[in-house]
């Protein structure tokens, strides 16, 4: 418990007190995120925040991570750091995404290669267990990371989300890796924990900064790398292990459904509509809230509250039912209630529609 403490203070006051200045500096120097077509804010507004959650992370699971166990973190924080100077660049000044990609690749490549964060067989998903050589579960980790790093990267839209569901999400794994006995992953979790809670005092509407690809990327680097290797590493644990998860990648599902879920969705849509599913545009689940008339913090608010139903949906029936029903029943729950938003959506744009016919 004293290990939480730590790293989780240590990052948040790091990160608390480094923000105000790095919004003096985004300010004297102009490098500001200015609003454009599908942007959700109104005014310009500094987007370097997450090179202040970058060093209160970086420095709390340094400082507290017990030496005996700090080889297995050694690698994550090279990987970090990669994520970090490609982030930063691109908040300065773009980057192309090839490079970005590449970049990623780079840092994916160390964690799982040389960390060991990485699928050593399908767990059951699809039937298939260990039927492939290990190459095959070398590059599907690889992957694995990459898509869960941009599915982050992607629900950074309004005030406040990426924050919360990125708080969410390693609050749940760090306690159950403290539970299962994994000293450096609980440091990771909660040292960020603590440096995206400190960043979202700032980021609350409205907003004083944003996190920037800086602190999207590597919140979804430090996501992505939790997820890969709480499946993995509850895989191995005894069954009768209190602890232990039944279909854990379902439960893995479960605790990112929000970036999973809507990252798939619009590249299904967008991919139907004839489009790349890479050309950005306002369809995301967050937009379709903002576009019912919810501000940022609720539409935050009302997400994370579903991302907690979802996670104590499987904590809680994962004994019960099978994985691919967890999974098929979330698919459907997930899919109507977006359904349900989307109605609304063109239902008030009729109405505008009809509104602005008769005032002309």
């Amino acid at each position: 418990m004293e290990l939480i403490i730590q790293c989780f203070l240590t990052a948040f006051i790091l990160t608390y007190f480094a923000i105000p200045s790095i919004i003096r500096i985004a300010l004297a120097k102009n490098l500001m995120d200015d609003p454009g077509e599908r942007s959700s804010h109104e005014v310009s507004t500094p987007s370097l925040g997450g090179i202040a959650v970058f060093g209160g992370v970086i420095f709390a699971i340094i400082m507290w991570t017990p030496s005996p166990v700090f080889s297995q973190v050694q690698y994550l924080l090279g990987a970090f750091v990669i994520i970090f100077l490609i982030g930063a660049k691109d908040d300065i000044a773009p980057v192309s995404p090839d490079k970005k990609l590449l970049a990623q690749v780079f840092a994916a490549t160390i964690i799982v290669v040389k960390s060991d964060v990485q699928l050593h067989s399908f767990h059951g998903l699809l039937g298939i267990h260990n039927a492939f050589h290990p190459l095959f579960y070398l590059f599907v980790s690889i992957f694995t990371i990459l898509v869960l790093v941009n599915a982050f990267n992607l629900i950074d839209g309004i005030d406040g989300l990426a924050a919360c569901i990125g708080a969410l999400i390693c609050g749940v794994l760090g306690c159950w890796f403290y539970l299962t006995g994994q000293i450096e992953y609980t440091a990771v979790a909660f040292a960020s924990m603590g440096g995206i809670l400190a960043f979202l005092r700032y980021n609350i509407s409205p907003a004083q900064i944003f996190m920037g690809d800086t602190g999207s990327l590597l919140i979804g680097l430090i996501c992505a790398t939790l997820i890969v290797k709480f499946i993995d590493f509850n895989h191995n644990l005894p069954i009768d292990h209190a602890y232990r998860f039944n279909g854990a990648p379902a439960v893995a599902i479960g605790i990112m459904i929000i970036p999973i879920f809507d990252t798939l969705r619009v590249f299904i849509t967008r991919m139907m509509r004839g489009t790349s599913p890479f050309r950005p545009d306002r369809r995301h689940i967050h937009h379709l809230l903002i576009d019912n008339g919810y501000s940022h913090m609720e539409a935050t608010a009302i997400l994370v509250f579903v991302n907690t139903a979802f996670i104590l949906f499987v904590f809680t029936f994962h004994s019960m039912l099978n994985m691919h029903w967890l999974i098929l029943i979330m698919g459907l729950v997930a899919g109507g209630l977006t359904y349900y938003l989307h109605k609304r959506v063109l239902a008030i744009r009729k109405i505008a529609k009809l509104q602005l016919n008769e005032t002309t």
